[in-house]
């Protein structure tokens, strides 16, 4: 009975702004409106169930960040190309205000970085460690720290942007990657997250490109907006676009060579 007195009331609303009795269309519209009105609950109702059903092992959605994981060159610091100096090592403006924030928010911070000088024989894992050690002088200490030290040519599994150390510090953190959020400043850093199933959000410097700024999810004009886009989705407003991008040349750009 129930179910018979919302079907008519939602006949009747359907047909309330007209045809009207009387117009020549209006037995044809309310045959129409009969049928669609008896289906439509029955459809919504089964689609609702399946999909509960599907996912009801998934947990609430979205799911909750545990962990942010950064780009180190370009993103936190400076992009020195291939550098191995940690007196060269500058943070960006707002480098230590957003980690620290991240910190407070009680998620774990990580590094996932592309250090190919290793591989091409310009640095040395020493090197690269003692910028590495200033970096957290800078920043306080990190949870994990991912890096890559191959070259590009060896094809190598964790490379970004491939997704091995994206999937190495989640396991590390004993997060699952869909918990995970990696910030970054190019293209691969966005395409490394989205092959190991985690979230991203583009930070554009000089060095990004337009198409890679045009094809992230998510993009913020500053690593601070970034990051309050990831602990507070409603006040990252920035994200929602995709602010322009100074495409320059990017040979020099160690993380990406």
């Amino acid at each position: 009975g129930a179910w018979g007195w919302l079907t008519g009331r939602f006949v009747m609303l359907r047909v309330g702004p007209g045809p009207h009795p009387g117009d020549p269309e209006f037995l044809p519209e309310l045959g129409r409106m009969v049928r669609t009105s008896v289906t439509i609950p029955v459809a919504a109702v089964r689609h609702k169930t399946g999909g509960w059903w599907r996912h009801r092992e998934t947990g609430p959605w979205p799911v909750p960040v545990r962990a942010v994981l950064f780009d180190r060159d370009g993103t936190l610091v400076h992009d020195v190309p291939y550098n191995g100096d940690p007196d060269a090592v500058e943070l960006v403006p707002g480098a230590r205000e957003a980690v620290d924030a991240v910190r407070a928010a009680g998620l774990a911070v990580g590094v996932v970085s592309n250090q190919s000088g290793i591989g091409r024989g310009l640095l040395t894992r020493e090197q690269v460690d003692a910028v590495n050690a200033r970096v957290s002088e800078l920043l306080g200490p990190f949870d994990t720290w991912q890096l890559c030290p191959h070259a590009p040519e060896q094809d190598c599994a964790c490379r970004k942007p491939r997704p091995g150390m994206v999937l190495a510090a989640a396991a590390e953190l004993g997060a699952d990657p869909s918990e995970c959020v990696l910030i970054g400043d190019i293209g691969a850093d966005v395409e490394a997250a989205q092959a190991a199933g985690a979230r991203s959000v583009l930070v554009p410097t000089p060095v990004t490109r337009e198409e890679e700024v045009a094809a992230a999810p998510a993009v913020a004009r500053t690593l601070r907006e970034a990051v309050a886009a990831v602990l507070d989705p409603a006040a990252g407003e920035g994200t929602d676009g995709h602010p322009d991008a100074r495409p320059a040349p990017v040979a020099a750009a160690g993380d990406r060579g």
